[in-house]
């Protein structure tokens, strides 16, 4: 601990907590994208995934990610279990050590960011109790063995996708982004539609904390990219300045592409499209150059713009664009680094199509889409279909109906007696009420 960094670890530590506010504006971001009756069940959702994960990630989460590879680069080991293992050890380069602690809470608040983004898919009708128990078991059989894939190195026995087979993630295009979408579309076949999708038009209820949580996102998103480097360096200060880049790019691309196909530019289209040219550039944001973000974050709004429209043709209900936003904008970040890498950006890079380095890395970054949505969509599935099958994991009709605010959580986001006169948003409380009655 003698030779630890100080700048570098302070960045982390920094990092962390810009990537943990990340919970709270998606928790903005995903709530005011949903109708009001469920908009506290959406919050909910997000923020219980900060205790459950945290949880999951002390006792056995961060070693299966992390720990000694326990054979063929699959899955860590359990030697850091409780973190006990972890603590006076450092990790990184010489000269630029930082605390395997500081590491290990950077890290664990990808985890939690990565199960709040699920979430979004399955709003409106989902059972708070079968989501907490979802949550513990995905992070630890999808998360957390995709995270040792993509981000665990140790000296030649790292994670098969890493190290092994030499493909470029930089900061959780696989684990984060094209595993959450995945996931999602996983869970929703599973649990199904919401009552009246396409009839109804179940519009956001409030577009200002819809923006107040892009702008939350998008703040965070410089810690999580940039601090994926592990230290104050160039490749830090090249991953925040793409990040931003490729997020403006992905607003204005968004649109404009609402613009030409539905004549209005839309305040809901602007916070997407931030959100998934910043997707798009997390994989990219270490080996691409500012050139090559902004293409990325264009292509990446034109392209989850219209992927998010796909879901209404192909039926099924992913209720907040996880799909279309993470999933689909991961694959566009991570084959980008195949066609815009630059080897000169980082020294453990390579360059890709575009720049002379023909497409074996395209070709390998595209094999890594592959293994990691297949893997995810596989065992979400599976986990998702025996919780439905023992506990249920929808809410009932009439529960969805009168909205998930009241019945899961007896609350509602809005008193708003002295306007509406009563009802869900008003005064009156369903479950408070029937009590009095009894009483």
């Amino acid at each position: 601990m003698d030779n630890i960094n100080g700048a570098d670890t302070a960045w982390v530590m920094i990092s962390s907590a810009l990537v943990m506010l990340m919970v709270p504006g998606l928790a903005f971001f995903y709530g005011g994208m949903v109708r009001a009756k469920s908009s506290l069940n959406m919050i909910m959702m997000s923020f219980s995934a900060m205790g459950v994960v945290t949880i999951v990630w002390l006792l056995v989460g961060f070693s299966l990610a992390f720990g000694t590879d326990a054979g063929a680069g699959l899955i860590g080991n359990f030697s850091y279990i409780g973190l006990t293992d972890a603590l006076n050890r450092t990790v990184g380069p010489e000269g630029h050590e930082i605390p395997l602690l500081a590491f290990a809470a950077f890290q664990m608040m990808f985890a939690v960011v990565t199960v709040a983004i699920l979430s979004g898919a399955v709003a409106d009708r989902t059972k708070f109790g079968a989501w907490i128990v979802f949550t513990a078991v995905w992070a630890l059989l999808v998360y957390a063995p995709l995270a040792h894939w993509a981000f665990f190195f140790d000296g030649g026995s790292g994670g098969w996708m890493s190290d092994r087979l030499g493909v470029l993630d930089f900061a959780g295009g696989t684990a984060v982004e094209i595993n959450s979408g995945a996931s999602a579309l996983a869970l929703v076949l599973v649990i199904g539609r919401r009552v009246g999708f396409r009839q109804d038009p179940m519009r956001p209820h409030s577009l200002p904390l819809v923006l107040l949580g892009a702008g939350l996102l998008w703040f965070g998103w410089l810690g999580f990219n940039a601090g994926s480097a592990l230290a104050v360096n160039g490749t830090a200060a090249t991953a925040l300045i793409n990040t931003q880049i490729a997020a403006a790019a992905g607003a204005l691309a968004w649109i404009a592409f609402e613009k030409l196909r539905d004549g209005k530019a839309t305040t809901l289209g602007i916070a997407s499209g931030a959100v998934s040219g910043a997707v798009a550039i997390t994989p990219a944001c270490g080996f691409v150059t500012p050139l090559g973000a902004l293409a990325i974050g264009l292509a990446a709004g034109i392209i989850c713009a219209w992927a998010v429209s796909r879901k209404y043709k192909l039926g099924f209900d992913d209720s907040l664009d996880v799909v279309g936003v993470h999933g689909v904008g991961g694959i566009v970040g991570m084959l980008g680094i195949g066609l815009f890498a630059v080897a000169a950006v980082n020294t453990s890079g390579r360059d890709g199509l575009f720049f002379g380095g023909g497409a074996e890395l395209l070709g390998k970054q595209a094999l890594a889409c592959v293994a990691t949505a297949a893997y995810a969509f596989v065992v979400t599935w599976i986990i998702a279909k025996v919780i439905d099958k023992t506990m249920g994991f929808r809410a009932t009709r009439d529960d969805e109906i009168a909205g998930l605010d009241v019945t899961q959580h007896a609350e509602s986001a809005y008193d708003l007696a002295g306007v509406a006169g009563g009802g869900i948003l008003g005064g009156s409380h369903p479950l408070r009420d029937r009590k009095q009655e009894e009483e």
